[in-house]
């Protein structure tokens, strides 16, 4: 795109925050640890487990459009920029973490009285959404290669939202500096185990 490619950038990244700023508004959740009262989204009468589910359900949008469109780059023949490996990297990474996101879901619904077999259905329930949309991303991506761009940088600006705004404040919410230590590292961690992915795969 020559001298105008940060206009792209910008506000392919600028859309993806204000998309799940939209959604975040429009789509009743509760985050862990918070009282029904406090769910956010349009009002609802809906039960606490339903709530808890669509909180991951949101976070997981913009993760499947991220794998999406990143094998969606290496189907369209993105040059060099994408590549399997690459895509490869990213979807194992969120993979990985999809572990203890399932787990954040069902353990609290299981504490709450759910039998073993609703709380693991509901956690897995709450990551349907991500291959819906990765299929979604890597479809528009190879149908209309020119929203490529556009499409990258919008999944980056849902998933930089859903960190600043929802994750980073839930895993400092904890009171005593152990607590918020151990999610610093963790974070940390995650971050390492990217870059190795990145640098071995990539």
């Amino acid at each position: 795109l020559g001298p105008i490619a940060f206009i792209t950038a910008a506000s392919g990244f600028l859309c993806g925050g204000v998309f799940l700023y939209i959604v975040d508004r429009m789509l009743p959740h509760l985050h862990m640890g918070l009282e029904t009262t406090e769910a956010e989204g349009i009002k609802t009468h809906w039960q606490r487990s339903v709530l808890l589910v669509l909180a991951i359900t949101l976070h997981n949008i913009p993760e499947g459009l991220a794998v999406g469109v990143a094998f969606g780059a290496v189907a369209a023949g993105a040059g060099t920029s994408a590549t399997v490996a690459g895509a490869m990297a990213l979807a194992i990474g969120i993979g990985l973490q999809n572990f203890p996101e399932g787990a954040a879901v069902s353990i609290p619904l299981r504490r709450e009285g759910l039998s073993r077999t609703k709380a693991f259905l509901y956690g897995q329930a709450s990551g349907i959404v991500e291959p819906i949309a990765g299929v979604l991303g890597a479809f528009a991506v190879v149908k209309i290669q020119h929203l490529l761009p556009y499409a990258l940088a919008f999944a980056a600006g849902a998933m930089i939202y859903v960190v600043v705004e929802e994750l980073i404040p839930e895993a400092q919410r904890e009171e005593g500096g152990s607590k918020t230590d151990i999610a610093t590292i963790g974070c940390m961690l995650g971050f390492t185990v990217m870059m190795i992915l990145d640098v071995a795969l990539g």
